[in-house]
């Protein structure tokens, strides 16, 4: 049998789009030699669809677009992602063939944790098809269903199926790929069966999917494997007429376990596949990205498929001279074309002559328009304005954040005039500390680097450098400073990054109390004052834009804290 993985970017609500996204890569399948090309989890509503499918219409329009993909399978089957509708609504997998719906597939396992919340829209499955398709036997799953072993792969396995399909909707975090892909490699082996896993590709509101498709044979050995962030057609050959070695009693186990699911088996004998000869195919094995790459690639991704799939054309982005915003202009221009990234330097009183010519030089070597406006004279009359009330009092915070709002204010005066959409640049260390004005800096339509600590942006920093020089040396290596004040460095109210880092990974990612980071090594009095800069920030983070996911604890939708919250971690004793 020849298996084609269809790893592609959809877009969630756009039924029409992504229906006609199917029948174009089903005949990318189809002029490949594939008898089978599998499709995504929810591929025709886009993943995540939320309160989309609340919404009946939606629903009924989605089974319409359905019918419509089936009329297009003449010579070739295909497993589609959709929500079906039958009493209650289901996360499902469509088998479609010879221009009909065969057999749906309704997910049993419902996520309800992390980014997940599955069991607020959708009923848990018990239909358990087992098709056979030229003689070969084949089961459906859906994503979560291929993380339990005792479940519905399980049961498709012991009676018979030798081609086990896992249709995902799997986002993406750092080092998620790994162990997955452990996983997927151990059920082939457990269940004596080849596992085919297609993944979704691109970017959704705050989520970024990896891509990442893979196939594994019996042995639990990688037959072929797609590329990383990328949409692509992995077409594998898959010799079922080899002998294999079934672990009859660790599967029979694992079977009589997911009884309780109470899984309805029913056999449906198909006569589908292409006809003639196959062109032959080279099993592909593509290297995943690892490291920064991995992580950089996923933020070029969303940061493209945020802006495109909203119809944004053009970003402008705050310059400063630090690394952040180099950053964030670097990314922006991978993404988008330095054509359609607007940089804007706006230099008060306290910002430095390296400060402009470093923001100069990023522009340059990006090849981005850059902009200026001085904010000294809106500076000077907000000064005059508030000088009756603040007369007497010690200058301090209220002073120097009047800076970054005025530049807000250009930024977002831009982008109502001209279709912009303002890309803010702050990073995971500073949002989680609070370091950042609200209204000022904090503000924008999307947050680039929300979910990276800063010693992650100079990882990025240099990885992106090896691909060609964006990012002076200098902004590398100077120490960080927000300029709202003379001499001002990012260590007057922070940790260094380093030390501070560590710590906010530990308590925000890791959910680790106080005693234990200080077990650690870190100092107890700036693990304390860090939790209490973290906790007293949530109002700030519920007002920041969203923000590509990166990590596994991603602020938003992953931690949802109290804003309204008296406990104290310390439980009000010393360290």
């Amino acid at each position: 049998m020849r298996i084609a993985l269809a790893q592609v970017n959809p877009t969630v609500g756009d039924l029409a789009g992504n229906a006609r996204l199917v029948g174009s890569w089903i005949e990318k399948a189809r002029e490949a030699g594939a008898d089978i090309v599998c499709f995504p989890e929810l591929v025709l509503t886009g993943y995540p669809p939320e309160d989309l499918v609340l919404k009946p219409s939606f629903v009924r329009d989605n089974i319409a677009q359905l019918k419509a993909i089936a009329e297009t399978t003449r010579d070739i089957a295909a497993v589609v992602g959709f929500v079906d509708e039958e009493g209650d609504i289901f996360n499902a997998a469509a088998f479609i063939d010879g221009g009909e719906v065969k057999a749906i597939f309704h997910k049993v396992f419902l996520p309800n944790y992390g980014v997940f919340d599955e069991k607020r829209y959708f009923e848990p499955g018990h239909r358990c098809p087992i098709l056979e398709l030229n003689g070969v036997r084949l089961g459906l799953s859906v994503c979560e269903d291929c993380w339990f072993p005792s479940g519905p792969m399980a049961w498709e396995a012991h009676h018979g199926a030798q081609v086990l399909i896992n249709i995902n909707g799997s986002p993406y975090h750092y080092g998620k790929r790994a162990p997955r892909e452990a996983m997927i490699g151990g059920r082939a082996a457990d269940y004596g069966a080849f596992v085919a896993w297609v993944n979704t590709v691109g970017g959704q509101d705050e989520l970024v999917f990896d891509g990442n498709s893979v196939v594994f044979d019996p042995h639990g050995r990688q037959l072929a494997h797609a590329a990383s962030f990328v949409e692509e057609l992995l077409v594998c050959d898959i010799d079922t007429s080899l002998p294999v070695h079934r672990p009859v009693e660790k599967l029979r186990r694992e079977a009589d376990a997911a009884e309780r699911l109470e899984l309805d088996v029913s056999e449906i004998q198909l006569e589908g596949g292409s006809a003639g000869p196959k062109p032959p195919i080279t099993q592909r094995l593509a290297d995943p990205l690892e490291g920064a790459a991995e992580i950089y690639a996923a933020v070029v991704l969303a940061t493209h498929d945020y802006m495109r799939k909203q119809g944004f054309q053009k970003v402008v982005i705050g310059m400063s001279g630090g690394i952040d915003s180099a950053l964030t202009a670097a990314i922006a221009c991978d993404a988008l074309g330095p054509e359609n990234v607007i940089g804007v330097r706006m230099p008060s009183r306290h910002t430095s002559a390296e400060s402009l010519e470093d923001a100069g030089s990023v522009a340059e070597n990006l090849g981005m328009q850059l902009m200026d406006f001085s904010i000294e004279p809106p500076h000077k009359g907000f000064e005059e304005i508030l000088s009756p009330v603040f007369m007497g009092t010690k200058p301090g915070v209220a002073e120097e954040n009047l800076q970054p709002r005025i530049r807000s204010t250009i930024l977002h005066a831009l982008s109502n005039k001209f279709g912009y959409i303002v890309l803010s640049t702050g990073n995971k260390s500073e949002l989680a500390t609070g370091y950042g004005t609200l209204y000022g800096d904090i503000a924008g339509g999307y947050a680039v680097l929300k979910d990276i600590t800063k010693t992650t942006v100079y990882e990025l920093c240099r990885y992106r450098n090896s691909l060609g020089t964006a990012i002076p040396e200098r902004v590398m290596t100077k120490p960080p400073s927000a300029e709202l004040k003379p001499g001002q460095k990012d260590t007057d109210s922070l940790p260094p990054y380093e030390e501070l880092d560590p710590i906010l990974i530990g308590y925000i990612e890791d959910d680790l109390s106080p005693e234990e980071l200080v077990a650690a090594g870190h100092r107890a009095e700036t693990v304390a004052r860090v939790i209490q800069l973290v906790d007293r920030s949530e109002y700030k983070r519920r007002q920041a834009p969203p923000g590509v996911k990166i990590t596994e604890r991603a602020f938003g939708r992953d931690r949802r804290m109290p804003i309204v919250n008296r406990y104290s971690p310390n439980g009000g004793r010393a360290l």
